[in-house]
């Protein structure tokens, strides 16, 4: 870990947005490649206005649909929205949640799983200590970095792995940032 923080030096991980906003992007983006993501996301924006929940719940899904949303993201989108409206999910609460009360919270919301949420406690509340078992890119560097390449995808990988990262915590997000610098050295941004 230590070679692979010094190879990366003034990188730091930063939160953007606000948590609807974030969720939202995320959906967006799912399954669909990084630019078609930011088109669609520029045409959602422009057409919303303002990236409230209330705005997107004024839109019809007609309109959301011709920003270039499936009808099961403008469907995600619009549940979302609807989560925020009602109090459900009041990110004001967050602060005295622990990582895994917010991630309940957050798959109760269609169109959102573990990851989606996991990626949201990192890269939005900038939570120190989640470990992100799902995400591929996590998985691929841990097993360039410390197996030799070893497919890390069974169920005694997945153990390794918790057990390697034992080591991190508390700061097992920090690690898992770093990790995927030494995958690819240009941070991405949710």
């Amino acid at each position: 870990m230590a070679g692979i923080i010094a190879a990366h030096p003034r990188v730091a991980l930063a939160s953007r947005g606000d948590a609807f906003t974030t969720l939202a992007r995320s959906i967006v983006g799912q399954q669909i490649s990084v630019k078609a993501a930011q088109a669609v996301w520029g045409r959602f924006a422009a057409c919303c206005g303002e990236l409230a929940p209330q705005a997107v719940l004024r839109r019809r899904a007609t309109t959301l649909r011709a920003c270039g949303l499936s009808d099961r993201k403008v469907e995600y989108i619009r549940d979302l929205a609807g989560h925020f409206v009602s109090g459900r999910v009041d990110p004001a609460k967050f602060a005295n949640q622990s990582d895994e009360e917010i991630i309940a919270e957050l798959v109760d919301i269609r169109g959102i799983g573990r990851w989606t949420a996991e990626m949201f406690l990192i890269f939005n509340l900038l939570r120190p200590n989640v470990l992100p078992l799902d995400d591929l890119g996590l998985v691929k560097a841990v097993s360039l970095n410390y197996f030799d390449g070893a497919s890390m995808q069974s169920r005694e990988g997945r153990a390794q792995i918790i057990a390697l990262a034992a080591v991190w915590e508390p700061w097992r997000s920090v690690a898992t940032w770093y990790l995927w610098r030494s995958l690819d050295p240009v941070p991405v941004e949710y």
